[in-house]
């Protein structure tokens, strides 16, 4: 077992590659943390409620030697819901397009059923290369980590499953971030770079705002609604009869929840809740668009819609 590890110095090699890697893991194992330390800025939402990936958020990691562009996929899970199902077809159509996939486990949780179940997916993935990829290290000691690395190692033995590299990471403290990259560069195709060097992500601004504002909602409400809130970004144009130095975003977007039951969770008594989610999200929406934004949200039911074709279409699903 090769357990990799900050220290030797690698050969320079000058060609250049480019290609796409995901990472796949039950949800929770610390797949969007990651996605957002390698790109060096929040591209996709996290947060310690499972299950809040729902769009492909790619990723680019720009470097001199390779362009390495992330697919998160939402967790992979034993689907109750349509919703659920067309979530897990969209991580098995995603492992069949990338040039690496990486198997996020976190270091402080023993391996589960939910892991097996992935590693069998995985096992039946014959060319694509796989990289064992322990999260959270930061959470244990040197004992419990090295448990861990001996586990995964057996397990990929006991279902043929050949890792390229097993590397211990902590996306939160940044340890090994780097090498993690360093690594899995030259499992990319040779080629040129394929995205502009600027760009972060190639996910429509409009979709990462409605992320901003799910992930600022689900905050105060993780248990009572964790998967019921959807969010639609209307509209986003810029407020008419401004001074060219003083730009303003109107941007209204639609909260949506599955009863009218939800409708004084997400609002909150005299409606602070909600006032919290917008002054929360717009910071964040201002540091992504860079320009200052006036928020306006409303919430709305469309009921039972992660069990509607029609409604999941709409919510663009």
């Amino acid at each position: 077992m090769s357990v990799r590890t900050q220290s030797s110095e690698e050969p320079a090699e000058t060609v250049h590659r480019a290609g796409f890697a995901c990472f796949v893991g039950r949800p929770n194992a610390g797949k969007s943390t990651l996605t957002n330390a390698l790109v060096g800025q929040k591209v996709a939402i996290t947060s310690n409620r499972p299950q809040t990936t729902r769009h492909t958020v790619r990723g680019i990691v720009h470097r001199e030697d390779a362009q390495l562009i992330l697919v998160d996929t939402p967790g992979l899970h034993k689907p109750r819901t349509l919703l659920g199902e067309r979530l897990n077809d969209v991580v098995r159509t995603t492992w069949a397009e990338v040039d690496v996939i990486g198997f996020c486990l976190p270091a402080n949780e023993k391996l589960g059923p939910g892991d097996r179940f992935i590693a069998k997916e995985l096992a039946g993935i014959r060319k694509t290369p796989k990289v064992a990829i322990v999260t959270k290290t930061d959470l244990v000691d040197g004992k419990t980590l090295a448990e861990q690395l001996i586990a995964i190692d057996r397990l990929g033995e006991e279902l043929g499953l050949t890792w390229a590299e097993i590397v211990p990471v902590s996306a939160t403290a940044n340890q090994q971030v780097d090498l993690l990259a360093d690594l899995i560069a030259p499992l990319l195709p040779e080629g040129p770079a394929l995205y502009p060097e600027g760009d972060l992500t190639d996910e429509p601004e409009q979709v990462m705002i409605a992320e901003l504002i799910r992930e600022a909602a689900l905050e105060g409400v993780r248990d009572e609604l964790p998967h019921s809130i959807a969010v639609v970004v209307e509209e986003m144009l810029p407020r008419e009869d401004r001074p060219a130095d003083k730009p303003l975003l109107d941007i209204h977007a639609n909260v949506f929840i599955e009863r009218p039951s939800q409708k004084g969770i997400v609002i909150g008594p005299k409606g602070k809740r909600l006032k919290d989610v917008g002054i929360k999200s717009r910071k964040q929406i201002e540091a992504l668009l860079g320009t200052p934004v006036f928020l306006d949200l409303h919430v709305k039911v469309a009921k039972d819609w992660q069990r509607d074709p029609k409604q999941l279409r709409r919510l663009g699903f």
